[in-house]
């Protein structure tokens, strides 16, 4: 069954399916981090009913995303969300297999990604396809993630994605080992005394070796109400991010 949400009020409308296509914290915390401005030209890896790719455009409404995608009935909900919002000529939707894609070397300033995050023998895939694919490295690995997306991105581009901190290390050397220097850091924890949860880190090609550990991000105040970063972050407070 169908769902179709706002993101906010008067805002884009996105849509998900009962277990399969869920939005998840992940993606709306991911949306938060990169650094947008008009005339960006961003591709999202993986890119599922299209949800990461309207909340970037509801932040910066004068960018260009392609989203790649290699579940059929993803992109057929992705298809109709940019349709329901109007957003044919800013928002297009591939159904392809990302380590194949036909898109042009160098063509976008930014990807991000939400990737599957566990190896495929870890013990955490799912029972059925479609949630095994998105949760884990069953049809793509970390790796051919951060190769497409060093190949599809200018040099001097950037990435920006979302992973578990027990993958630290492993996201950290494969991002190297494809090309990417990692930039920025920043840990999410429920409550400011909890260890992290998620990871959202920044690389960039062509830049630099220095590594930016930001201030974590929490997710609930210490009385168990929502933080006002993550209120911001789910447009329930107007201040800018």
């Amino acid at each position: 069954m169908e769902h179709w949400e706002n993101l906010k009020p008067g805002g884009f409308r996105f849509v998900w399916t009962e277990g399969l296509f869920r939005p998840g914290t992940d993606t709306f915390l991911l949306s938060s981090l990169p650094r947008l401005k008009p005339g960006l030209r961003l591709c999202d890896l993986g890119c599922g009913t299209g949800l990461l790719g309207l909340l970037l455009l509801q932040r910066e409404a004068e960018m260009f995303v392609t989203g790649v995608e290699i579940q059929p009935e993803a992109v057929r909900l992705a298809e109709e969300a940019v349709r329901e919002n109007g957003l044919q000529d800013r928002f297009t939707v591939r159904l392809e297999d990302l380590r194949k894609t036909a898109l042009p070397a160098g063509s976008f300033d930014l990807a991000v990604c939400n990737p599957p995050y566990y190896p495929p023998q870890s013990g955490c895939a799912a029972a059925d396809a479609a949630r095994r694919t998105a949760r884990s490295e069953t049809a793509c690995t970390l790796s051919d993630v951060c190769r497409t997306a060093a190949r599809l991105v200018r040099w001097g581009g950037a990435f920006c994605l979302v992973h578990k901190p027990e993958r630290l290390t492993d996201l950290l050397c494969t991002l190297r080992g494809t090309g990417w220097e990692p930039k920025r850091l920043r840990f999410v924890s429920r409550t400011p005394e909890a260890a992290p949860s998620l990871l959202l880190l920044e690389a960039r090609r062509g830049g630099k070796p220095g590594l930016t550990i930001e201030p974590p991000l929490f997710l609930q105040t210490l009385d168990g109400k929502p933080s006002p970063e993550l209120e911001r972050i789910y447009f329930r407070q107007e201040a800018p991010l």
